[in-house]
């Protein structure tokens, strides 16, 4: 009620300030926004306003992602801000996990294939190593809902996440902000663009992101600090340089390098904190304390650098563009999985069966792109492009498990090795038939191919080893018209194949698991209005996909292990809408909101359950001695059924050319299942978070003063579970405060 009661009382009191606003705007009407801004996407490799693209696409801007990213946010942040769009982690800070409309991977490994892809600056990246690649001096973030197969490619049956930075220019501009918040938290970025000569400018961009150690290990004191805080830091520094050069007004190049090094704490598990026969946290969790005997204070470290190059040659007719990109990443890690204490006493609350404690020695990986495309040029009737693109990474891990009390040498330590390549050709042409209708086609062809090689170097059974390959060639393809009923209405529909390659799971040696390839039937059709004399923006879509040989990971349960299987089929269905409106006196507000229905169909498909005192619902069949849950007509795991999302915004001229501002921000997500089973206590209800933001700012000068908050209501929302053991969860962030202070030049 008071979480209610504080959200009213929020967006009531910037109303409030609605009375003043108007007079200011009767007094000068001509600082009166009269309009929403046409957006600009390239979400089919060229620049075009949104309205045009046939399928289903939002667009964040450098403004919403600042928002949100206040107080230290990672990318976990851009969960629900688009409809059907979830995003969660087990590991901390470097490895997301991507799911649109329902599908992704809950699977943690490095080695893991995810259907959503990551796209940032034109490069492919394919691992979750990479996925979390921090987001700063970021121009704008589109989410590509559906399949993607023809444009971009293997693994994006779901959609792609394409990420653009800030590209030089030939004027000199920058910026530099400061946040200073609670739990010790600093966040440092700019971005400057520096001409260098008449066909040579230069971007420099970074990022530091820092907290202090907030959560006491109350248990372990050999892992503690004298005052209490043991966990919860992070230190996270990026770069990005820029190097563009125009020699002619026909040949451009951009040179692209990056680099990161990331030390904090990962993801923290508390054991007990849920209830057999309720899904709510219950009084064993405390978010500023954790009980661990191993797991080393759960500590994460991550470098990665990055190269690219991009060479566009302008022949008039067409557009001849080359992409070379290679990445390179090294980390290390370790956690307490089970969140407890095997050895407390058996009335202690942080007491678990058994200890687990597991963590990645090394890891090693070496991404290489390459990427060649020929594109009509201009508003011709007919438009093309064509290309070839290869891919090809190799994973090194070396994992260990430990048992006891902290200890510091593993039992059981396995090398494993995965190189994978992939090579396509593809081609898209459009075709307008009148001047109302235009017709798209796109086709891909791809082939991949996966080697897996590991081995237990230490462990029971020594010398366990297991090798194989798997691959695939596969064709994608896509069909869509987008009709113009009026300047203010554009009508879509759009039919396409997407692909996920097949995949190799060997955490569990000696057990060895693959899963065949997926491939996704997608359907959909919708609107893309502008409205009100342009005062608004509204985009809805409907859609429904079907999944063959889906691929799921099954992970935990009483054995505690980490599957791949293939169900027969999945299948989905559902409503997005989407827009923006100016509601006048300095008020405007976005919004969006999905329903997803998701649905596991395979009548002969079981999944090993909880080891811990769970309430599992599904029917139960034995196989030997062990439990199994017949899963058939469960939902995806990690798909909500509803997500919602939204924006207030108010401006109030002071004068001058300085306003105030303030906003808020509010995200939903309600009924979704941790796992591939369904139990009461892993199926969660309703999350909420919500943010504020307010200010002041000088328009002339480039100054910003503001402060926020995020979490504003601190809720404490279940985002994943550890099965194995005992009923142990994991959350979202902390309430975060601050303030902030912008330049821009």
């Amino acid at each position: 009620m008071l979480r209610s009661v504080f959200l009213v009382a929020t967006v009531s009191g910037i109303a409030l300030l609605s009375a003043g606003a108007a007079s200011a705007q009767t007094a000068s009407p001509a600082t009166e926004t009269t309009g929403v801004d046409d957006i600009v996407v390239t979400a089919q490799r060229r620049s075009e306003n949104i309205r045009e693209v046939p399928f289903a696409v939002t667009a964040l801007n450098t403004q919403t992602l600042k928002e949100i990213s206040a107080g230290g946010a990672d990318i976990l942040s851009l969960s629900a801000r688009v409809p059907s769009l979830q995003v969660e982690s087990s590991n901390g800070r470097y490895a997301p996990r991507f799911y649109i409309r329902g599908l992704g991977n809950v699977d943690f490994d490095f080695t893991a294939s995810q259907p959503v892809s990551v796209v940032l600056d034109d490069v492919v990246l394919e691992s979750v190593y990479l996925k979390g690649f921090p987001l700063f001096d970021v121009q704008q973030l589109e989410v590509l809902r559906g399949p993607q197969g023809t444009l971009f490619g293997r693994n994006t049956p779901a959609g792609v996440i394409k990420i653009d930075s800030v590209k030089p220019s030939d004027d000199f501009t920058g910026f530099g902000s400061l946040t200073y918040g609670n739990l010790g938290s600093v966040r440092a970025e700019t971005g400057v663009t520096m001409p260098l000569t008449d066909t040579l400018s230069m971007r420099v961009s970074g990022l530091w992101n820092h907290r202090d150690d907030w959560v006491d290990n109350a248990y372990n004191a050999s892992f503690a600090d004298a005052d209490g805080d043991d966990l919860g830091n992070f230190d996270d520094v990026a770069a990005r340089v820029h190097v563009a050069w125009t020699p002619t007004d026909r040949l451009s190049t951009l040179l692209t390098l990056q680099a990161r090094d990331y030390d904090g704490t990962g993801t923290m598990n508390r054991a007990n904190s849920l209830t057999k026969g309720s899904n709510e946290l219950n009084g064993n969790f405390d978010r500023e304390t954790v009980y661990y005997d191993g797991g080393r204070n759960n500590f994460q470290k991550q470098k990665t650098t990055s190269q690219s190059l991009r060479v566009a040659y302008d022949f008039g007719a067409a557009t001849l563009t080359g992409i070379v990109g290679a990445y390179q990443g090294s980390s290390s890690g370790d956690g307490d999985i089970d969140g407890g204490v095997a050895s407390a006493s058996a009335t202690a609350s942080y007491k678990t069966p058994f200890n687990s404690e597991s963590g990645t020695l090394s890891s090693d990986l070496r991404q290489n792109t390459y990427e060649l495309r020929l594109a009509s040029n201009g508003d011709a009737r007919l438009g093309w492009q064509v290309g070839a693109f290869y891919w090809d990474e190799r994973i090194n891990l070396v994992t260990g498990t430990f048992n006891g009390v902290g200890g510091l040498q593993p039992t059981k330590v396995t090398d494993i090795t995965q190189k994978s390549d992939s090579w396509s050709v593809f081609g898209q042409t459009s075709y307008r038939v009148t001047e109302a209708l235009k017709l798209t086609a796109g086709v891909r062809y791809t082939d991949d191919s996966r080697d897996y090689n590991g081995r237990i170097v230490t462990g029971t059974p020594v010398g366990g080893q297991g090798a194989t390959s798997v691959g695939d060639e596969q064709v994608s393809w896509d069909v869509s018209a987008l009709y113009e009923v009026n300047d203010g209405l554009n009508l879509f529909a759009r039919v396409a194949k997407g692909y996920r390659g097949p995949s190799i799971q060997g955490r569990n040696l000696p057990v060895l698991t693959t899963a065949d390839s997926e491939t996704v039937m997608s359907y959909e059709t919708g609107f893309k209005a502008r409205l009100w004399d342009g005062r608004a923006r509204l985009n809805g879509t409907a859609y429904i996909y079907e999944v063959d040989d889906m691929q799921f990971t099954a992970i935990g349960g009483a054995d505690n292990t980490n599957r791949l299987i293939n169900a027969d089929k999945g299948e989905g269905h559902g409503v997005e809408l989407d827009g923006d409106i100016y509601l006048g006196a300095g008020f405007s507000l976005s919004a969006g909101a999905a329903w997803n229905h998701t649905e596991i169909k395979d009548s002969d498909l079981l999944v090993a359950v909880c080891g811990s005192n769970c309430t599992v619902t599904d029917p139960i069949v034995m196989v030997g001695t062990t439990r199994r849950a017949k899963i058939d007509g469960n939902p995806f795991p990690q798909a909500p059924e509803y997500t919602a999302n939204l924006t207030l915004n108010y401006v109030l001229p002071l004068g001058d050319d300085t306003e105030f501002f303030a906003s808020t921000d509010w995200v939903m997500q309600k009924d979704f299942n941790l796992f591939l089973y369904e139990s009461v206590e892993f199926m969660q209800d309703t999350a909420f978070e919500g943010g504020l933001r307010a200010g002041w700012r000088d328009l002339n000068r480039g100054l910003e003063a503001a402060a926020y908050v995020r979490n504003v209501t601190d809720e404490e929302n279940v985002i994943g579970a550890i099965d194995f053991n005992n009923l142990t969860t994991f959350v979202n962030e902390p309430r975060t405060y601050g303030v902030q202070l912008t330049k821009r030049f």
